[in-house]
């Protein structure tokens, strides 16, 4: 779980599979579950340049910040973090998604 002032680090472990010596932009997206607001399909929170050499694996971490996660309640003129589950997914672009895990979110 991740709850209100806290920080969760994304961490994945990337291969370049090929044998040439190359980039990877790793993409950090959250996809808000059941939210009573309409809300994005997906959110990029966060990004990480990676080189890497033929065949070599590096272990990318990206933070997510519950603040982060908040919207803004024009009603109420104040940022709001609702409880329940989002989606993080990782990709190389956003219809690139290689991972997702769903994470609950309390206040």
């Amino acid at each position: 779980t991740l709850e209100k002032g806290e920080t969760a680090t994304v961490k994945v472990n990337l291969t370049n599979s090929g044998k040439r010596d190359g980039e990877e932009v790793v993409q950090l997206y959250v996809k808000h579950l059941n939210s009573s607001v309409e809300r994005p399909i997906k959110e990029l929170k966060g990004f990480k340049r990676v080189k890497l050499r033929a065949g070599e694996t590096k272990r990318v971490e990206i933070p997510l910040k519950v603040s982060d996660l908040h919207y803004w309640n024009a009603e109420s003129g104040k940022w709001v973090l609702e409880e329940g589950n989002i989606e993080i997914q990782v990709g190389g672009a956003s219809d690139n998604i290689y991972l997702t895990k769903e994470l609950p979110i309390l206040k």
